[in-house]
């Protein structure tokens, strides 16, 4: 399979990135800088490209399988809310021009509920400093739904998973859709690790469509 892989040098991409090269598929890694990425391979062709221009990145899509987007413009960018929307928008704007169908984004364990009509971003449990960016991972989420023409999954990680869980890959978890995988401790935890090891089965083996899901222990 040919996989276009967008942000393939943060926590997440980078993850997916090797999960999908140690599977044999060839990856296009996307990002500003490319050259930063700690995973090289011959079957990963590095590619820099700002996200924001449509037409370029739609001309570096064509002819692939499939385009994972795990775009992210930064925790700690004081304008992420609306760059992260403006990014998602131009991202998949993109996509529809390349030809692509397939299409999987890696939003936020936020948008999730805990109990009908109550998301995980707005119980007064979570952290203020990284609300803006799950506010905007939410709307993304609305604006996706809407659409018609690609073979979308929006894809919601646990709610803790970060660089802090060091269960490596375990190869082994659980899905669920609108509301978080929970553990018999009551916890929604997931490695990065394990987060390339979703996204490739469900490239592999597409379950998804059009539709939310999340996966953890």
């Amino acid at each position: 399979m040919k996989v276009a892989l967008i942000g393939a040098t943060g926590f997440v991409g980078s993850n997916i990135l090797k999960e999908l090269s140690a599977r044999g598929h060839k990856i296009t890694a996307i990002a500003r800088n490319p050259e930063k990425s700690e995973v090289s391979g011959a079957h990963i062709t590095p590619v820099s490209v700002d996200v924001m221009d449509t037409p370029a990145l739609a001309k570096v899509l064509e002819g692939h399988d499939a385009v994972v987007s795990a775009f992210n413009p930064g925790w700690t960018n004081p304008n992420i809310h609306d760059d992260f929307l403006k990014g998602a928008r131009a991202i998949q704007e993109a996509v529809k021009r390349s030809g692509v169908s397939r299409f999987i984004v890696i939003g936020g364990g936020g948008s999730l509920y805990i109990k009908p009509g109550l998301q995980v971003v707005d119980t007064p449990e979570f952290p203020e400093e990284i609300k803006p960016g799950a506010d905007a991972a939410r709307k993304y989420l609305e604006d996706i739904r809407e659409e018609k023409t690609l073979d979308w999954a929006f894809f919601s990680p646990a709610l803790e998973m970060h660089q802090g869980i060091k269960t490596g890959r375990t190869g082994t978890y659980r899905q669920g859709l609108e509301s978080p995988v929970f553990d018999k401790d009551g916890r929604s935890v997931l490695s990065g690790e394990d987060v390339g090891v979703v996204i490739a089965d469900e490239l592999e083996k597409p379950k998804h469509h059009r539709e939310r899901f999340t996966a953890a222990y």
